[in-house]
């Protein structure tokens, strides 16, 4: 409870013409009192903090609804072009900094919040983050809808209102512990309710044929159980430009949410039952899908958003007079990964059965409206569905693909009449074992163009995963490189280098990443040097009092910070970098006075429910971390933690603090990363295959600014044809066999040698991801690291060459890409005099 100075107590602010736009201090703190007292219906002497950070939404939430509205109208009455983002996760991160830093208000409302007498920074982190993502898919989805609102383009994000989030993480005796994540229980001050705009999606059931009234052949839906979607819209603003585009969320519900004749009966719980029922469907982030209903959970989702995103789309151009056929000219779809797929199919069902149109036409429309988007080179992450459970959840879709793979097989065949094998790779039905619906054929028949997300992973699916649709459709096929936005991720989470940066090259580079460049005109000004290495200590050092504050763990900030955090997952090969750690900690244990750079080394990621390896990966990690930190041997030269419940809104606090980004995996089998570029552009440097993005990362910062190390991607397969022993390199290297020696011995695990068996058996005897083959070069690269850190006066120089080189990775860049070659999409500039328009409009109406 506080009172705020000089506020009597009950009193609300005196209202003035602009309390809901103005962006004088006077005119914000008026406007921050009238919410919290209008709105949260609370005054000073009883508001909670959670209170005051809602009063603060709904102020910054007005000045977005101006430019909102103004670009809603401008985009309607111009019918512009628009690009449709379907993605199954959005993660975007807190909402009010980010607000504040594109309306160019953060110090203006800082200060006004200040002089009312409040913390502003224990406001900015009231905030719930919305857990609406996974890792890197959910996040470069956000990226992008902030660089197409700054781009001015005309967008919309569309996905599902989750009512839990991605899981909150706990650690548990060193194991990962998943708590419900509730992101909503203190409601959401920028989202909006749309149930005006509510459709309604189908499920199950079976499918009629009839002749229609001009005696042609049609098909009926006869659905077993129909839902509502409910839209929530969500403001993006750009950065300081007036276009303000929306992110769509679905929430699921019953069309009669209450049974009123079953409670009467007595039926208390059947009453409630439907609702429960479709409820279910938005109502959790990826369940697991170990289980048959998980995975029609998981099934039902996609169909869900994609229904109701059509459906919606279908509206607006009808709402802006539009013609059906001309779909494909209004809106272009992206399709985030193979997720949305099933988007081809529904799009063809709406246009085939609710809307009479012939199989040509819509075909047409069809594959010149989506694009396709690829994330991944692991073969298990290509979505299939059994044929059995996708066919009593989606019939008519089934017929619909049954004949989309007819046609296309039947073109294939004349094309290649003496190759069954590949008519059976590229058939939309896998019949090799159970039959499974192929998402990612369906995707790449259906869309005009396929894009992987940097150089090498495009290249790769054009050789391997999908080598045979290059073959056919090579004109499809494109590189799109992700990028990140830096607003969020140099302006938001390191304003001190920011400050710096634009006090010397200008604020130009906020929107234009390139002119980054500049800085390298600083890298051997001892005064500029020197002021950029206090400021990452002083970064440093806020990250080692939370750390002391949160942990009871004190690490010296003056020690290298190697961090890597990101989803936990073998490929990621966080277990590589810990058989690093045990190496350390066996050659200081061999030699106490071992002179090394002391080392802090941070993780954080969070390891799918159902993934047991994952979970025994961080088990591992805190195991040594148990032991290590509590050596007295170690002296301080090596400290590990596991930071818990890593997201957005932790890792802007991670990356600004980081010396050395850990970019491990395996080659090949990393599309691109994104958190490789965040960790760069705030001045750290990569340690890291040539696997993704950094193979990019590299050639733009410099070979000599970048720690290369392990086997290439035609390495690994070489290695892998040739038959892979990892039991060869166990033996043949002492110092690895140590490693692992001391971990199976239980010396980790209180003396257990049970604990950690089912990871060393995977690493002796199977090793997927080549870590005993890249161990080697990975020491001898990390010894390297360590002597570089030795030379401060260099290190800092190549830190600002990552930095001043990092213009390609702006999620600007990308956007502007996509524009140009694939959604062929013009920005629409948004004058706020419209919104005075709108309202003469309303009038009138």
């Amino acid at each position: 409870m506080q009172t705020l100075p000089n506020v009597p107590p009950g009193c609300p602010a005196v209202a003035v013409e602009d309390d809901r736009t103005g962006l004088n201090i006077d005119t914000l703190k008026r406007a921050f009192l009238d919410n919290l007292y209008y709105i949260q219906g609370k005054f000073p002497a009883i508001a909670t903090k959670n209170d005051y950070y809602m009063a603060l939404a709904y102020t910054v939430r007005d000045r977005l609804f101006q430019r909102w509205i103004a670009t809603a109208e401008a985009y309607t009455r111009n019918g512009a072009r628009t690009v449709c983002y379907l993605s199954a996760e959005f993660l975007l991160g807190p909402h009010l900094g980010n607000n504040l830093i594109n309306l160019g208000i953060y110090d203006q409302v800082k200060q006004a919040i200040e002089e009312l007498g409040l913390n502003f920074q224990e406001l900015l982190e009231q905030e719930e983050e919305p857990g609406l993502g996974n890792g890197g898919l959910g996040r470069l989805a956000a990226c992008y809808l902030d660089s197409l609102a700054t781009l001015e383009i005309p967008a919309i994000g569309y996905g599902i209102r989750y009512e839990f989030g991605i899981f909150d993480q706990d650690i548990r005796d060193g194991w990962q512990v998943e708590i419900t994540d509730k992101w909503l229980r203190y409601g959401n001050p920028w989202e909006v309710a749309r149930p005006e705009w509510a459709v309604e999606v189908k499920f199950g059931g079976h499918t009629e044929t009839y002749t229609d009234d001009h005696g042609h052949y049609r098909v009926r839906w006869v659905p077993y159980k129909v839902v509502k979607g409910i839209p929530y819209d969500t403001p993006i603003l750009g950065y300081q430009v007036n276009t303000c585009n929306t992110l769509r969320l679905w929430t699921s519900e019953a069309p009669e949410s209450f049974n009123f004749e079953a409670f009467n009966s007595g039926d208390y719980s059947g009453a409630v039952h439907q609702k429960m029922i479709s409820e279910n469907i938005s109502k959790v982030l990826y369940p697991n899908d170990n289980l048959t209903q998980g995975k029609l959970l998981r099934l039902e989702q996609q169909f869900f958003f994609v229904s109701c995103s059509l459906q919606d789309m279908i509206r607006i151009l009808l709402r802006q007079q539009l013609p059906l056929e001309r779909f494909h000219e209004k809106f272009s779809i992206q399709l985030n990964d193979t997720h949305p797929s099933i988007a081809v199919a529904e799009l063809m069902r709406l246009l085939l059965d609710e809307y009479s149109m012939e199989w040509d036409k819509a075909w047409h429309i069809t594959t010149h409206t989506f694009a396709y988007t690829n994330h991944t080179l692991l073969p298990e992450a290509l979505e299939r569905w059994p044929l059995n459970l996708f066919g009593d959840l989606l019939p008519r879709h089934l017929e619909i693909i049954y004949e989309i793979n007819q046609r296309f097989l039947d073109d294939v065949r004349i094309r290649y009449p003496d190759d069954p094998a590949r008519i059976q790779r590229m058939s939309l039905i896998d019949e090799t074992g159970e039959r499974y619906i192929r998402m990612a054929n369906l995707a790449c028949v259906g869309s005009f163009a396929i894009n992987g997300v940097a150089a090498l992973h495009t290249e790769l699916l054009k050789k391997d995963v999908l080598h045979d649709f290059y073959e056919v459709f090579p004109e499809k096929f494109n590189n799109k490189t992700n990028g990140v936005t830096p607003r969020r991720f140099m302006v938001l989470s390191n304003p001190r280098l920011c400050h710096l940066i634009c006090d010397r090259i200008g604020d130009g580079w906020i929107k234009n990443l390139d002119e980054l460049h500049k800085l390298e005109a600083f890298v051997n000004d001892p005064e500029f040097c020197q002021r950029f290495r206090e400021i990452k200590r002083a970064i440093k050092k806020d990250l080692a009092d939370y750390i002391w504050q949160n942990y009871n763990l004190a690490v010296n900030p003056d020690s290298l910070f190697d961090i890597q955090a990101k989803r936990i997952h073998e490929y990621k090969r966080q277990h590589l970098n810990a058989l690093y750690i045990v190496t350390l900690y066996n050659r200081i244990k061999a030699n106490p006075d071992l002179d090394i750079s002391p080392r802090t080394f941070l993780f954080g990621g969070k390891a799918a429910p159902g993934y047991y390896i994952a979970k025994l990966i961080i088990k591992l990690i805190n195991s040594i971390a148990e032991v290590v930190n509590r050596d007295p041997d170690m002296r301080d030269r090596l400290k590990v933690l596991f930071l818990k419940d890593y997201n957005v809104k932790f890792a802007q606090r991670v990356y600004p603090a980081a010396d050395l980004s850990e970019q491990i995996s395996t080659a090949g089998k990393e599309a691109s990363g994104t958190g490789n570029m965040k960790f760069a552009m705030n001045g750290a440097l990569t340690i890291g295959t040539l696997d993704g993005a950094n193979v990019e990362i590299r050639e733009e910062v410099g070979a000599e600014n970048f720690f290369l190390f392990g086997l290439t991607t035609e390495e690994v397969y070489a290695l892998k044809a040739k038959g892979y022993n990892p039991w060869d390199y166990y033996q043949a290297n002492p110092e690895l066999k140590l490693a692992i020696d001391r971990i199976a011995s239980g010396f980790f695990s209180h003396g257990n040698p049970n604990l950690f068996k089912p990871l060393i058996d995977n690493l002796l005897y199977r090793d997927e991801y080549l870590l005993l083959a890249d161990y080697q070069s990975y020491v001898e690269c990390q010894d390297r690291v360590g002597q570089a850190y030795r030379d401060q006066d260099n290190w800092t120089r190549m830190s600002i060459l990552n930095v001043a080189r990092m213009g390609k990775f702006s999620s600007d860049r990308s956007i502007r890409d996509y524009c140009q070659d694939i959604w062929k999409v013009n920005p629409v500039q948004i004058a706020l005099e419209e919104y005075s328009q709108v309202n003469a409009m309303m009038l009138k109406v």
